[in-house]
């Protein structure tokens, strides 16, 4: 692949969205491990539903990303480049420690090492939720404003195909593997997927036009953020963000755990999630085109009410979990209406954000949609043992819903940005 030029062109090169979407994808690759395959470990191993829940919290540095977000904006490394500058050396830093995770008995990291895990893991999201503002910051950087929505749709997919790789294709390889050389592989991926941005040229001036540009000042951070939430209708908008998501955030943590105690293995979940993985960047895609056509009320009603109703259908799967034709239903379904509604979103989210400001706009915007989504799921393993299953998922839809409303009174009442009123 040769170099990628900053040159703006009339529709991206292949260079460019290749390189987009392994940064996309390598985002997604500690992702999965996190989401789907350790629950599934963790429990396989008697781990208490409510710290698999709390395993919610080591998504902590994406809630608050937004603290440091302006600085990585602003700060460039003069050999590297700008967002080169940020973007290699953290990805080398989450290659370096899954690499030494492979290298450690799942035995111990399981059991008497778990804190160790948790730490290491907590260091991974750290460093992919900074590679992330700093991709953000690249895409809309080397993506002209018309090929903006092709963004969303590499963001959303090469996530998932990342979490497809070390979610189902990591449960998968484990039972052929072990768990030591599966990581490892993972781990050499990531590598692989360095490889485009280490090839990347990139000037080492941060994008920002000289009159836009904030003082790099103790008071940068209020800066930055004065103007974004002085727009018409931001603070009621991130209400909705804030709203949107609560029901899948409630559910989504305990749908590997249930199955796992219906007695699913390593093999069977791990061909469900590839599966349901596939569906959910189809529903991505799809959501991207039904986005083009509708407004951006009737995408976030209609994607929002389909994503309340397939966290709500896992209800069914409690005590039909055997049902292997059921619980594949109710799993690509849920998993394509997750991909339609956070395409959604986030193409709203991205109207939401000024010219020369996108990365920490939108890393704004994205924090307020983690905090107290996180929180939520990190309650999840609680409310499961209190609650039992079923009436988690109903309870997680009856939260989907209650973000409808939230949208709905959103595009009623009060003013609403000339961005996203069409």
């Amino acid at each position: 692949m040769g170099a990628v030029s900053l040159t703006a062109a009339a529709a991206p090169t292949k260079a460019t969205l290749l390189l987009l979407a392994s940064l996309y994808c390598a985002q997604g690759l500690p992702a999965g491990l996190m989401a789907h395959s350790l629950p599934v470990l963790l429990r396989q191993q008697g781990v208490d539903l409510a710290l698999i829940g709390l395993l919610k919290l080591l998504a902590l540095p994406w809630m608050l990303k937004v603290l440091w977000a302006p600085w990585v904006d602003r700060l460039a490394s003069r050999r590297l480049g700008h967002r080169r500058g940020w973007i290699l050396p953290l990805q080398g830093g989450i290659t370096l420690i899954i690499g030494c995770l492979a290298l450690l008995s799942p035995e111990d990291l399981f059991s008497r090492q778990q804190w160790l895990l948790l730490g290491l893991l907590l260091l991974v999201n750290l460093a992919a939720a900074t590679q992330d503002i700093a991709t953000d910051g690249l895409t809309v950087r080397l993506l002209p404003e018309r090929w903006r929505g092709l963004g969303n749709s590499l963001q959303v997919g090469g996530y998932k195909v990342g979490m497809i790789i070390s979610g189902s294709g990591l449960l998968l390889a484990i039972d052929a593997l072990g768990w030591n050389l599966s990581l490892g592989i993972v781990a050499l991926l990531l590598l692989v997927l360095t490889v485009p941005i280490w090839r990347f040229r990139e000037s080492a001036a941060p994008a920002v036009h000289a009159a836009r540009a904030e003082a790099p000042g103790p008071g940068l951070l209020w800066r930055h953020y004065r103007g974004l939430l002085q727009q018409p209708g931001m603070l009621g908008w991130l209400v909705v963000v804030l709203a949107f998501k609560l029901g899948d955030a409630l559910g989504s943590p305990m749908i590997k755990p249930m199955l796992v105690d219906q007695g699913w293995s390593n093999a069977a979940l791990g061909q469900l999630t590839l599966i349901s993985s596939v569906a959910g960047i189809g529903g991505a895609l799809l959501g991207g085109l039904l986005y083009a056509r509708l407004t951006a009320r009737s995408s976030l009603l209609i994607f929002g009410a389909l994503q309340a109703a397939g966290i709500a259908a896992m209800a069914v799967l409690v005590t039909t979990g055997a049902d292997t034709l059921l619980v594949y239903s109710v799993s690509l379904f849920e998993q394509m209406a997750d991909g339609m509604s956070t395409v959604a979103l986030f193409a709203v989210m991205m109207s939401f954000c000024r010219a020369e400001h996108e990365g920490a706009d939108f890393t704004l915007q994205a924090c307020v949609q983690l905090l107290l989504a996180g929180l939520v799921g990190a309650g999840s393993g609680l409310l499961a043992q209190w609650l039992g299953y079923a009436p988690l998922f109903l309870l997680a839809g009856a939260l989907g819903l209650v973000g409808l409303m939230v949208v709905a009174g959103y595009f009623r009442g009060g003013p609403v940005s000339a961005n996203v009123q069409g």
